[in-house]
């Protein structure tokens, strides 16, 4: 009996899954985490700076950042230097550069309008492995991407040039097992805006978030950096959270609105958390004026983690105890 009933929870994990379900996020792998420098400096040039995850998570379905065409970019239409056949590029930072700047095609064919805007980016990824024709045949005849459409074109494809199949019909779910923002679409809210937050940790300088804000040049960026998160998730256009670029004024609001903690209080995630650096101590007075701001991943065990951007001029996760002397209080938007 022991035995039978063990082999039905087996069953029962296989038939149903063990918990992970099919919107579970697998990282990347270190191979191509080590690639994160080249595909920044490449994702900039080519204008999809916001999308350097989207490139990792195809790069690691494409070769798990393996050998010497990482994103297996050879048939592409921008390779000028190696045959259109696969895997002929036998440079690693080639092979990005082409990639990237197919992606860069593919996501402007398919309309995309941010990292989070998945429908589209789904129509982009299919294109980016069958070609960008596939992109304007499914806008034309269906008005986007379906798994349905994309086994048509398949089919179509393959008996007009003769060949056994073409392409891969579940290209977009399995590239998007790879990446981070996907789990923003099966979480609350306030889960959303932190997983936004902890896919860009890692960034440098602060572009693209000031440039997006409206700024032609760097400036102190936390607070566009805030902003930028909740515009990836419909929070500005929807009044959850303000679009702010000085921290004072992003204290006002929450606290206009009735939305406002001070430091004593026990944060959850995605309550935006404020700084006043000008306190001298944990008695000292505090002057009521923020000088940086950031996002609350999680309470834990009386420790705040956060994620901020502008910290050392980079986007990090940070960490204090409950109470810390140093936070002024947080917003706490209802999601």
């Amino acid at each position: 009996m022991i035995i039978l009933i063990i082999v039905l929870l087996g069953c029962a994990v296989s038939l149903f899954g063990g918990g992970s379900g099919s919107n579970s996020y697998t990282p990347v792998s270190a191979e191509v985490e080590a690639y994160e420098p080249v595909i920044r400096q490449y994702a900039a040039q080519y204008g999809i700076s916001e999308y350097v995850e989207l490139i990792k998570a195809v790069m690691m379905q494409e070769s798990g950042g393996r050998g010497s065409d990482p994103m297996q970019a050879s048939e592409s239409g921008y390779n000028t230097m190696y045959p259109h056949t696969p895997g002929a590029i036998t440079d690693p930072e080639y092979s990005i550069s082409v990639g990237v700047q197919t992606l860069a095609d593919s996501l402007q064919a398919a309309q995309v309008e941010s990292p989070i805007d998945m429908e589209r980016i789904k129509l982009a990824l299919q294109g980016y492995n069958f070609g960008n024709g596939y992109i304007s045949w499914a806008l034309s005849n269906y008005g986007g991407y379906s798994y349905a459409n994309a086994v048509e074109f398949s089919t179509m494809q393959a008996e007009r040039l003769g060949w056994s199949s073409y392409g891969d019909t579940q290209y977009p779910n399995h590239v998007l097992r790879y990446y981070p923002y996907g789990r923003a679409f099966t979480a609350g809210g306030n889960e959303a805006i932190v997983e936004v937050a902890l896919a860009q940790v890692g960034n440098e300088g602060g572009e693209p978030y000031w440039s997006w804000y409206g700024f032609s040049s760097r400036v102190e960026w936390c607070a566009c950096f805030v902003s930028w998160c909740a515009e990836q998730c419909g929070y500005l256009d929807s009044g959850i959270i303000p679009k702010f670029s000085g921290c004072g004024d992003g204290v006002s609001w929450f606290r206009s609105n009735g939305q406002w903690q001070d430091r004593s209080y026990e944060p959850q995630a995605g309550d935006i958390i404020f700084f006043d650096w000008d306190n001298k101590g944990s008695s000292g007075p505090q002057d009521g004026g923020s000088d940086h701001v950031g996002i609350v991943q999680r309470t834990e065990n009386g420790i705040v983690y956060t994620v901020e951007g502008n910290s050392g001029d980079a986007c990090r996760e940070r960490q204090y105890s409950v109470g810390h002397y140093e936070i002024l209080g947080y917003g706490t938007p209802t999601y």
